[in-house]
């Protein structure tokens, strides 16, 4: 365990608290795990969804968002959390109660851009392609995650397969869908679907196939059909989720340009990450693709493999070491 200069003499109790969908709560999820990193604490993981009308309220003028609760969210009741780390436009106004509800005690870290004001939270983590700027706002590569060796190892051993057995190259295909702005057309998975095949033969290697709930299904058929029968897995949400083991037995990644999460998660194993060319306008991801590239990370895919080596994007780690610096500069002051 890593000092950050300060020990509690007690475990940091912790919230993570989103909506409850896998991209948006392994975010804060992934951030409480890489503070547990550094320092002991208790994980709480809080799902909440307000009640209409109040969920199309903008989040910052949203009134005793507590009484607003739809019957099937978690409670936000004392006692109350020394960290409170929320994601998604759900928690945000959880997060700009909490300061009140107690009396300052609950630091308070906010992921992604939360459209209000910065400085009406401790920490903000938006994502570095967003532009936010302050003081207390810590831009960072992509999204706060899960993925650590140690995990990848652990389910690569606990998968039903053995993995590690199939041929080399093996190559973890993470495919996204349907976004704000882009997509995958039935036109478009049917060329990602041609150049994968041939990848595969070309190399002898092994497919390792994911697809998203986001995928359409005029795209899954033709996944099913192009690609499915060149794969050792092909992976639609029945049975186990190979998703971390694809990651840690894969020696190359490919990821659908529709998702920032799943490159970011592919940049932090090391591993050369392909970006697969999707439909529609990439807009500020562009510039997320570009800071991969700066980085050595990512390289569009133009049909042709290539390897390379970079040192892993360890961007959540970063952010976990800077929220600590600043909650335990606060309790000692206090």
């Amino acid at each position: 365990m890593r000092s950050v200069g300060y020990q509690p003499a007690e475990a940091v109790n912790v919230w993570a608290v989103s909506d409850g969908r896998a991209g948006i709560e392994n975010q804060a999820v992934g951030l409480a795990e890489a503070l547990s990193r550094r320092t002991p604490i208790r994980l709480t993981t809080k799902r909440v969804e307000l009640r209409s009308p109040w969920r199309w309220m903008p989040p910052g003028f949203v009134p005793a968002p507590r009484l607003a609760l739809t019957i099937g969210s978690d409670p936000i009741e004392p006692s109350w959390p020394d960290i409170f780390i929320g994601c998604g436009r759900a928690s945000v106004p959880f997060a700009l109660g909490i300061r009140e509800w107690s009396r300052g005690k609950t630091f308070v870290v906010q992921l992604q851009d939360p459209r209000v004001n910065p400085r009406e939270f401790d920490v903000v983590i938006p994502p570095i392609h967003d532009g936010l700027e302050g003081p207390n706002v810590l831009p960072v590569v992509g999204s706060c995650h899960r993925v650590t060796p140690e995990k990848l190892d652990e389910a690569v051993l606990d998968y039903p397969a053995a993995l590690e057995e199939m041929a080399q190259p093996r190559f973890a295909v993470l495919i996204g869908g349907k976004s704000k702005r882009q997509d995958i057309s039935a036109r478009r998975a049917r060329e990602i679907a041609d150049s994968l095949a041939a990848v595969q033969r070309e190399t002898g290697g092994t497919l390792l196939v994911t697809l998203s709930r986001r995928t359409s299904e005029a795209a899954r058929m033709v996944f099913r059909t192009f690609l499915a029968p060149h794969c050792a897995i092909f992976y639609e949400g029945e049975g186990v989720n190979p998703y971390f083991a694809m990651l840690g037995a894969a020696d190359h990644i490919f990821v659908t340009a529709d998702s920032v999460n799943m490159a970011t998660e592919a940049a932090a194993t090391a591993k050369p990450v392909h970006i697969l060319a999707v439909d529609g306008s990439a807009g500020k991801l562009a510039r997320f693709h570009q800071s991969l590239a700066r980085r050595g990370c990512a390289r569009p895919f133009v049909g042709r493999l290539e390897t390379w080596s970079y040192p892993p994007l360890l961007e959540t780690d970063r952010a976990a070491a800077a929220v600590l610096t600043a909650w335990s500069a606060r309790a000692k002051a206090r």
